[in-house]
């Protein structure tokens, strides 16, 4: 069985992230394709949206990803290298 998943991003936002984080969006994938991913269900919703973090192997890195889940496809939030996340998936 093969699923095919989109990922979508503000592109304003992906620069407010990379400046503010040092990551783009573009790595994004391959934390979703890491055998060893993490997900994780935000406390609240925004907006009446479930948020989740992803954590997981970006090739450089454990990588937390922000997303919510939005007609079928995964809209990115954020992305960051966080140390707390690193220790829950380590």
């Amino acid at each position: 069985m093969v699923s095919i998943v989109t990922f979508e991003w503000d592109r304003a936002k992906e620069a407010l992230n990379s400046d503010k984080h040092g990551v783009d969006f573009a790595g994004v994938p391959a934390v979703f394709d890491d055998p060893r991913r993490l997900f994780i269900r935000f406390s609240g919703m925004t907006r009446g949206e479930v948020r989740w973090q992803c954590v997981g192997w970006d090739g450089a890195g454990v990588l937390t990803v922000r997303f919510t889940l939005r007609a079928g496809a995964i809209r990115v939030i954020g992305a960051a290298h966080w140390r707390r996340q690193k220790k829950i998936y380590e």
